[in-house]
């Protein structure tokens, strides 16, 4: 698996994980619990981006090496 699509994947998980952590603080009521899921959500979401990033530089030196 290329590196980049790998982070993208952790990304998603990330972003996932993140928005159940939200959802139960708003079910409990906890805004740190909100706002950590929050931030984990925003994370998820960055590696999400350089996962795509890496990936378009990794297709990029493939095509110039002739792949």
């Amino acid at each position: 698996m290329d590196e980049g699509r790998g982070e993208q994947i952790k990304g998603e998980g990330e972003e996932l994980k993140g928005k159940a952590k939200e959802s139960w603080g708003k079910l409990t009521g906890s805004e740190s619990t909100q706002a950590e899921g929050k931030a984990e959500e925003l994370k998820g979401k960055a590696r999400k981006k350089i996962g795509e990033a890496r990936e378009n530089l990794e297709d990029e030196s493939d095509r110039e090496q002739g792949y």
